[in-house]
């Protein structure tokens, strides 16, 4: 039986491996780590995670809800350990990182038919393959993809929040709360860190005017995509200080907005907010959340210190800012996630220009299941457009190519609604994951998924 090479062992290759393992194909998963860093792991676990510990929301009637119903409903593994690795935070799924990862890492090493090779995999490799190797590439199998696809890899930067240690923080000023009181009600899932306007000012002016990183490798290769028309920055993602540059309230209606938050202090609505979210099960740290950032370490600590209650604030990691690669999937993928003209090579997760640990896990899950049809001559399947799945992978491979940009789950790639009664956004988003999951539901019917 012909075996299938998954390289790249994050969100998308473990979920990709699994789900072929499942279906009784011998499956060899590449992991260069522990022997070869990226810059931005820490460990050799498999899907290891580098940003945010959150998933997002667990409300089917947002978009990331319902991309988590229909991955629930596909049976993703690596869903399965968030939800059992999961820590408060409202109405979102967040996880203890480093626990999510060591389970993901212990379900895929039990599989017998998964072997782990811990090398790096510098070229293209002929047999049947799912390249999920993410934003963090190595150079030679980056060098070997431009090659393949005749073109240069599109780039953007993307950054990482700093995480504190919790004995750190002022608790009193610091006080808990979820937006609108969801989560726990009583105890509130985050920890809220409120600034008077004054403080604000001060804030964002420190903000915009201290010093950032040099981005020193990568900065040749940055003009040159600036040159080219490519974006320096991801939307999705941006540092702090980036988007404090586009307007002083700009911050306060964005990542520090205070709506639905009261501070018990004073009975009334700060003027803006800082929120941290807990970061592991034992609840000794916490990130801050929105706070991405390529300041200097030394500017973080004195500028982030400046909000109320994190005065003393010690830093388990600074954030940081690293290079994102991927395809230019419009003209190189097909839906089913096939290079355009090997069948038997598929691109998963974060590389193909899908963002969020959702978008990487779903991607990896198409990829493994049509790699095992393609290897079992069964047609490979593309979900419908009216599903969330379904219309992440036809945005990615039919999006402008001039100016694709990564794209998130979100209920604007869907197709318009024929009801045109609905009135009110949140009518309007539980009609679109209704649709999807009838739909779905449907579609997996009528091809007998297993």
């Amino acid at each position: 039986m012909q075996k299938l090479h998954v390289v790249g062992g994050g969100l998308a290759g473990s979920e990709a491996a699994w789900q072929a393992a499942i279906r009784g194909i011998k499956v060899e998963l590449y992991e260069m780590r522990p022997n070869k860093q990226t810059g931005a792991h820490i460990s050799g676990d498999l899907a290891e995670l580098v940003c945010s510990n959150s998933f997002g929301s667990m409300l089917v009637d947002r978009a990331g809800g319902l991309l988590k119903e229909e991955l629930t409903r596909l049976g993703s593994m690596l869903l399965s350990c968030a939800y059992e690795t999961s820590v408060p935070a409202g109405g979102a799924l967040a996880v203890d990182r480093l626990a999510f990862a060591k389970l993901v890492t212990e379900e895929i090493s039990s599989h017998p038919n998964i072997t782990i090779i811990r090398d790096e995999i510098e070229g293209i490799i002929t047999q049947p393959t799912i390249i999920a190797t993410g934003p963090l590439t190595s150079k030679k199998l980056s060098n070997a993809i431009q090659q393949l696809t005749g073109s240069e890899n599109l780039f953007f930067y993307d950054a990482i929040s700093p995480i504190i240690n919790a004995d750190s923080i002022d608790f009193n000023i610091a006080y808990r709360a979820s937006r609108y009181g969801r989560g726990d009600r009583v105890v509130g899932d985050y920890l809220n860190c409120p600034l008077r306007k004054e403080e604000y000012l001060k804030f964002v002016h420190e903000l915009v005017h201290a010093e950032r990183i040099k981005l020193h490798e990568f900065e040749d290769e940055l003009e040159k995509g600036v040159r080219a028309g490519y974006h320096k920055y991801f939307e999705g993602c941006l540092p702090i200080e980036i988007l404090a540059q586009r307007g002083i309230d700009a911050l306060a209606y964005g990542p520090m907005r205070p709506v639905g938050l009261v501070d018990p202090r004073t009975g009334t609505r700060p003027y803006a907010v800082v929120q941290l979210r807990q970061d592991n099960l034992a609840a000794t740290l916490y990130n801050l959340v929105g706070f991405q950032t390529n300041l200097k370490f030394n500017e973080q600590k004195r500028i982030f210190q400046m909000i109320p209650g994190l005065g003393q604030a010690s830093f388990e990691r600074f954030g940081h800012m690293h290079r994102n690669t991927f395809l230019n999937s419009p003209s190189l993928l097909k839906p089913s996630l096939q290079f355009h003209i090997r069948d038997d090579l598929f691109f998963a997760g974060q590389i193909t220009g899908v963002e969020s640990y959702l978008g990487n896990i779903a991607t990896g899950l198409l990829a493994g299941i049509n790699a095992v049809n393609y290897i079992m001559s069964r047609p490979v399947i593309t979900f419908p457009k009216e599903t969330m799945l379904g219309a992440l992978c036809y945005y990615i491979t039919h999006a402008d190519e001039a100016n694709f940009q990564p794209m998130k789950a979100n209920f604007g790639i869907l197709p318009p609604l024929s009801d045109s009664g609905i009135k009110g956004k949140r009518q309007r988003a539980k009609a679109f994951s209704t649709r999807a999951l009838r739909i779905q539901k449907e579609y997996l019917d009528s091809i007998n998924f297993a």
